[in-house]
């Protein structure tokens, strides 16, 4: 059947690749051709459609929001074709899973579950690196990401959600009463306070500037922190860390991000699947 409003199909994940990293350097490195084979490509394309997808400056290379529109239609088409093609030739997702997580969470609740998940799965390798924010998949090399949703997650993400974020002040019995603050999250106990109406006199007030160090710093009954629930939890569980007023949700929660949706890949329907299991709010 014609499809005369398709263009040329060899256009297109140059164009991609190029919207995608924002330059056509990164995208010929990554398609293993040169720069001006991509350029060619992407020439091509604009001609084919009558358009502009680029704004041309000296040093960037920025998208057209009509670029953009469309290369979320050809990764989208991409990721099915691939998908599509694996399960006819048979050949599921091997290979270690890189898994790049917010270095708190990492240290405090998923590296201690770790053996958990060997026992659970123990054909899946996980390769783990400790980063925050935006999830460059491609750039870094990274399969997966868990996030906090404080931050839009970039289009074109799948994002499968894993637990609510709840907050509490949370100290080690007789400790000093001193309020702990971190620079990371500078309104934590403005927060709290908002959403439960209880005051909380001290003392005195410190701040770190690492959010893992106010939760150190509480175990070592220098002050109370606000402490997210899962990132407590162990210490609770030891009785080296008291919770007097308990945990509220502070309307965020974590994801499992992805380049496609988690049952694409086996590998990641298996880490989703047991990172599901795990304790993260309280009352599970």
């Amino acid at each position: 059947m014609p499809r005369p409003d398709l263009p040329p199909l060899s256009t297109l994940q140059p164009f991609e690749a190029t919207v995608r990293h924002g330059s056509m350097t990164a995208a010929a490195r990554e398609l293993h051709v040169t720069h001006g084979a991509v350029s060619r490509q992407v020439r091509t394309l604009e001609r084919a459609l009558g358009a502009d997808l680029f704004v041309r400056g000296s040093r960037a290379l920025t998208p057209t929001p009509q670029a953009l529109r469309l290369a979320a239609a050809v990764r989208d088409a991409l990721d099915r074709i691939e998908d599509a093609a694996r399960a006819i030739a048979r050949r599921p997702a091997a290979g270690p899973l890189t898994l790049s997580c917010e270095p708190t969470l990492l240290m405090r609740w998923l590296i201690p579950r770790l053996p958990g998940l060997a026992r659970t799965a123990p054909d899946l390798t996980l390769h783990l690196s400790a980063a925050g924010g935006p999830v460059h998949f491609e750039r870094d090399g990274i399969d997966v990401a868990i996030r906090r949703d404080d931050f839009p997650f970039p289009a074109g993400t799948y994002s499968a959600r894993l637990f609510a974020e709840h907050v509490g002040p949370v100290h080690r019995p007789g400790g000093a009463d001193v309020l702990l603050h971190t620079a990371t999250r500078p309104g934590a106990w403005d927060d709290w306070r908002a959403r439960t109406g209880e005051p909380h006199p001290a003392a005195a007030e410190q701040t770190l500037e690492h959010f893992s160090l106010t939760l150190q710093a509480a175990g070592a009954g220098v002050g109370t922190a606000i402490g997210p629930y899962a990132l407590v939890h162990d210490d609770l569980e030891r009785g080296t860390l008291a919770a007097p007023y308990g945990f509220v949700p502070d309307g965020t929660g974590y994801h499992l991000l992805a380049r496609r949706p988690v049952e694409s890949d086996p590998r990641t329907a298996a880490l989703y699947a047991w990172l599901r299991t795990q304790t993260a709010e309280p009352g599970d």
